[in-house]
């Protein structure tokens, strides 16, 4: 499954959510620990789901860039 994460900058860090999964968030100093622990994050939720017996959201949200012209 792939879900779509928003990182952004936050006062001395950057944060990451995943829209799909409500609650499921991180925290890092650089981009790369952020989305290693927004990863870490996703796993864990997803496996805090199945042990309640809840169902696995599909991944839903759609992240794109748009162009402005100056």
């Amino acid at each position: 499954m792939r879900y779509a994460v928003v990182i952004e900058k936050a006062e001395g860090n950057l944060s990451a959510y995943v829209p799909d999964l409500p609650g499921c968030v991180a925290t890092g100093v650089t981009a790369r620990e952020v989305e290693a622990e927004i990863r870490e994050a996703i796993a864990f939720h997803l496996e805090g789901l199945r042990e309640d017996g809840l169902p696995i959201p599909e991944p839903t949200s759609q992240v794109e860039y748009i162009e402005l012209a100056a």
